[in-house]
């Protein structure tokens, strides 16, 4: 019997991203065959390091990540485009992995980044891959924007964070959805205390840049018993996750994919990719409740 050919559809997310992994792993055990990826931001990298064949290489380095390691991965910038350049990142994945074109690749893949200056989706499906994943990953703010091809592009998930349309033209059996921004589920509170990746070495010189900023925060006196108050990164990501959770919620009541892998909100931290396997192992358990088994 011939397999059942899949359009993958990855959602952003951050560290949840790496659910991806577990969700493509369940895939091909299953008896499916991926044929065609559309990824944003995490999603971009996880897609398009699995149709460049090289998903068992990064999963290797990144199930291995201790929280210093991550810390270390961040060149930070402290310019007024962002308070990380990303070269880094883009640097030690090249160092894994061979950088190739898009159109090279075994499987159709699709990175999808925001046009800031014509407001607009934009979809990466030819050059350099990782130019595109670094594209896809632009959180306005944290990450600086990335000058491509006379445009400057932020992340996809500021105007599309599962990028199911892509994949509308596929000429596959079934399109395959992970969401990274579900419902938060009380099982996984019990999950390893939610604490900030910690940025030690950098604190002071973070706070030096946000005073001179053009504009200064107005600070605002503590409140007996109200909530703690977040630090600036937090607001960021926080904000953009809340943002593109809302969008994809609305994408996703436009789209009737066949199937939808849900990885709950409260699963992990943004930045916590030092959890890599737990969140691979949540990707392949979560895709198990909704896959139907084909090897048998």
């Amino acid at each position: 019997m011939a397999r059942k050919t899949v359009s993958l559809v990855l959602g952003s997310g951050g560290a949840r991203g790496l659910a991806h992994i577990g969700v493509i792993e369940c895939l091909e055990a299953r008896g499916y065959e991926i044929r065609a990826i559309a990824g944003t931001s995490m999603g971009a990298v996880i897609g398009g390091i699995y149709a460049a064949g090289e998903l068992a290489t990064y999963t290797r380095w990144v199930t291995a990540l201790s929280k210093a390691d991550v810390v270390r991965l961040f060149d930070f910038s402290f310019s007024r485009g962002g308070l990380v350049k990303g070269d880094r990142i883009i640097g030690v994945l090249k160092e894994l992995i061979v950088d190739r074109n898009i159109e090279d690749l075994p499987i159709s893949f699709t990175a999808v980044a925001t046009d800031v200056r014509e407001q607009k989706e934009v979809w990466l499906n030819r050059g350099s891959l990782f130019d595109a994943i670094r594209a896809s990953i632009s959180i306005p703010t944290f990450f600086t924007p990335f000058p491509y091809h006379g445009r400057l592009l932020l992340d996809g998930g500021l105007v599309n964070p599962v990028p199911v349309a892509p994949t509308l033209n596929d000429h596959t059996d079934v399109t395959v959805v992970v969401m990274t921004g579900a419902r938060s589920r009380p099982d996984l509170d019990t999950a390893p205390a939610r604490r900030p990746v910690p940025f030690p070495e950098y604190s002071r010189r973070i706070a030096q840049f946000i005073d001179r900023l053009p504009w200064r925060p107005e600070v605002a006196e503590p409140v007996e018993g109200a909530p703690e108050a977040m630090g600036l990164v937090d607001v960021i990501l926080r904000s953009t996750e809340t943002m593109q959770n809302t969008i994809a919620r609305l994408k996703m009541a436009a789209y009737s994919p066949d199937v939808v892998v849900k990885i709950p909100r409260n699963a992990c931290g943004f930045l916590e990719f030092y959890r890599a396997q737990e969140m691979i192992d949540l990707g392949r358990r979560e895709a198990e409740r909704v896959l139907p088994d084909l090897t048998h």
